[in-house]
């Protein structure tokens, strides 16, 4: 199988019981844990900042934390998010006002760097900086709230990422973000995603008798995605 990982977003967790919340979904066999940080500025709502990525750390934490920036500007939350142990990092080209400048920052604080794509952002912001990429984020729903629906014209997209990415020759991750759940996976997957973001789909799953309550939906995620082509 291709070296799918499923990336739970705490925005739709039980935020009175974070830390549990988190340890149970990693034992439930997510594989990094997805963080979507807004502004009420670049988007309609207000989320978290880098205190709660780092109390998640302390807390004990060691799965990759994957930082979706949708803050306008980025640079210092880049450097806060750094500090408070993120893995990943990815921001919205429109909201730096030099994209290639912002990625070094990433990749200067030792963290792995991504640009992130709404639906009608162009791809051409790709154009000279894959070098610096690890991840590239593709919103298939219009950021600021979980609960949407997917955007099947991602899905053209996706392959239009998957291309370039192949061409490139380099390692980068190609993440997709609003709506994925078991019953699309599979296509989300076909048109060459390896890395899936759920949110709604995975903590509404929740069974309050389950020690680790989220076996069920992450262990579906995976035998749909068993049935996939590598991408």
């Amino acid at each position: 199988m291709s070296d799918f990982k499923i990336a739970p977003s705490i925005l739709s967790a039980n935020f009175a019981c974070l830390g549990q919340e988190v340890d149970d979904v990693l034992a439930s066999g997510a594989d990094i844990v997805h963080f979507d940080v807004m502004d009420n500025h670049y988007v309609p709502n207000l989320t978290i900042g880098p205190m709660v990525c780092q109390a998640l750390r302390k807390h004990g934490v060691i799965a990759p934390i994957d930082v979706h920036l949708m803050v306008k500007p980025v640079d210092r939350m880049i450097g806060e998010f750094i500090d408070a142990g993120a893995s990943y990092i990815t921001f919205h080209p429109e909201a730096s006002e030099h994209i290639d400048r912002s990625l070094q920052l990433i990749k200067d604080g030792g963290c792995k760097a991504g640009l992130v794509f709404n639906p009608a952002t162009p791809l051409a912001y790709l154009d000279h900086v894959m070098d610096k990429l690890d991840m590239i984020l593709l919103m298939s729903v219009n950021p600021g709230f979980g609960g949407q629906s997917f955007i099947p014209g991602t899905l053209d997209k996706l392959r239009q990422t998957r291309e370039r990415i192949d061409a490139s020759g380099r390692a980068i991750r190609l993440e997709v973000d609003g709506g994925v759940k078991v019953d699309n996976i599979v296509e989300v997957a076909g048109a060459g995603a390896d890395t899936f973001v759920a949110g709604s789909a995975v903590f509404k799953a929740r069974r309050e008798e389950d020690a680790h309550r989220y076996d069920s939906v992450i262990q579906a995620f995976r035998d749909a995605l068993a049935k996939t082509a590598t991408p």
